[in-house]
């Protein structure tokens, strides 16, 4: 039986195309400016996973990644959006500690400023770290851009689901399994430590 999907994750571009060619599985997320609540929220765990260019920044960007962003006027948006991968959410981890913080820097796409800037943005909610098992759709899929696609929020739905059979994993199960133990343990340790701190004071 076919399946589709037509829930959506917005993510700069960028990000998407690291997740899409197998250069991280991790994103950190603290939730748009138009989140329910104000706070972020893991809406589905299987989601399409869809770029976005407006609020993309070379300068929070890996010196790797940087040259790959070209600005774009506020308020811009394309025609027409590109679709070529959905991804199940496997890992969920708040994060407070800027240690933690710093000890991911390898595993993701940011650069230090912006990894530390979320983290101090709305101080009292954790930064979200989130794990992504991504599958490439086996024909990208071009879709209109809708004007309730826009607007600063993580998940969207599309008009049309969008059909995900055929879909071959970016990464093998071993390869995804062993950088996600890498991300949970370093996570896992910082959290002891700060359990351990917070007996001691």
């Amino acid at each position: 039986m076919s399946k589709a999907i037509n829930h959506a994750l917005k993510e700069w571009a960028v990000a998407v195309e690291a997740l899409e060619t197998s250069k991280t599985i991790m994103l950190l997320r603290k939730g748009g400016i138009g989140e329910q609540g104000g706070r972020f929220v893991v809406a589905h765990d299987q989601v399409l996973l869809y770029p976005t260019y407006e609020h993309q920044n070379s300068h929070l960007l890996k010196s790797a990644y940087s040259n790959q962003v070209k600005p774009v006027p506020s308020g811009w948006h394309p025609t027409t959006v590109r679709i070529g991968a959905w991804a199940q959410i496997t890992h969920i981890f708040p994060l407070s500690e800027q240690s933690a913080v710093t000890e991911l820097l390898p595993h993701h796409i940011w650069n230090a400023q912006f990894a530390s800037e979320r983290l101090g943005w709305k101080p009292r909610q954790p930064l979200y770290v989130l794990l992504l098992r991504v599958y490439r759709l086996p024909h990208p899929q071009i879709i209109p851009y809708r004007a309730e696609y826009g607007g600063c929020k993580s998940w969207i739905d599309l008009a049309e689901p969008i059909t995900i059979d055929g879909a071959v994993p970016v990464l093998s199960d071993f390869d995804y399994d062993q950088q996600a133990k890498e991300v949970q343990s370093i996570v896992e340790e910082k959290s002891i430590l700060r359990s351990l701190n917070h007996l001691r004071s």
